[in-house]
């Protein structure tokens, strides 16, 4: 799972983990049943790692850029200081950035696919301190902006426009703009966005699960939804799921084979990330 994004949280993600160890291979991502019918699932093989393969399908190596994580401080409180030093409470905004960048070939046998992607995301807190003090409630940060930024591009060895795609997922928040009264919320782990060749457009919508099976047969609840995959769509409906759980890939029957190989580097593209990484 993604890291939470303030101290109080982690308590939350504690009991989602020690959830999620007794739900055992009985969680997963619901297919709906009518795409189910019409649709084929292949297995990924190597997904998350530095080589893809799943049916006909095959990934080169998958080339890594250095993956960059580094803090730094925000703007400085001494007015807010002056006042709440009076309490013994220290005030300190920091900002996180981490970004990535990979490459690497797909193909069906008999055509290929370029894909390049790059990642980028900013965190910025406000932390909170005790003075003199070794409290658990030294250092709680709250959220003020997250922003997360995934693009990729993928070419084709041809010179046809309708092989060359471009892909743009984000999640974006602001605390003052949303308005957002909960001190202690996480950031929802739902990027979303399209991918178009100029031509087409597919949009991609995250999945996520709130409810499960355990591995006694009973159903529970998770205390929070969680990311489980992406559904990939154009306005004439559902063409292909992405099972972040299982590493599935799932297609819609009446694709063409060059409209299964963009779906292909589209879906593993998604699975090669490292910033925005579900961890399953």
């Amino acid at each position: 799972m993604k890291r939470v994004y303030h101290q109080m949280s982690s308590r939350l993600l504690l009991i989602g983990l020690v959830f999620m160890a007794a739900c055992g291979p009985s969680m997963k991502l619901t297919v709906p049943e009518r795409f189910r019918e019409q649709a084929t699932m292949q297995h990924v093989k190597g997904a998350h790692q530095n080589k893809m393969s799943f049916a006909n399908y095959s990934t080169s190596r998958i080339k890594r850029g250095m993956q960059i994580k580094y803090p730094g401080w925000g703007r400085l409180f001494f007015l807010d200081n002056l006042v709440l030093n009076q309490f013994g409470i220290s005030k300190s905004e920091t900002v996180e950035n981490e970004k990535a960048r990979f490459r690497f070939s797909i193909s069906d046998g008999n055509n290929s696919l370029q894909v390049f992607g790059a990642e980028r995301e900013v965190e910025k807190r406000h932390e909170y301190s005790i003075l003199n003090s070794k409290s658990v409630l030294n250092g709680i940060g709250i959220v003020q902006q997250y922003e997360y930024v995934f693009s990729a591009l993928i070419s084709g060895d041809t010179t046809s426009e309708s092989s060359k795609w471009e892909v743009l997922m984000t999640n974006l928040y602001d605390r003052k703009a949303s308005k957002d009264m909960n001190p202690f919320g996480l950031i929802k782990q739902e990027d979303s966005g399209l991918a178009t060749n100029g031509t087409d457009t597919i949009f991609i919508k995250p999945l996520s699960i709130k409810k499960t099976e355990l591995s006694n047969g009973k159903s529970g609840k998770l205390p929070f939804k969680v990311l489980s995959g992406y559904e990939l769509s154009t306005t004439g409906g559902v063409i292909g799921i992405v099972d972040l759980i299982d590493h599935n890939i799932w297609y819609y029957n009446e694709l063409d084979n060059a409209e299964k190989l963009s779906i292909s580097a589209i879906s593993t593209a998604l699975l090669a990330r490292q910033v925005n990484d579900a961890k399953w």
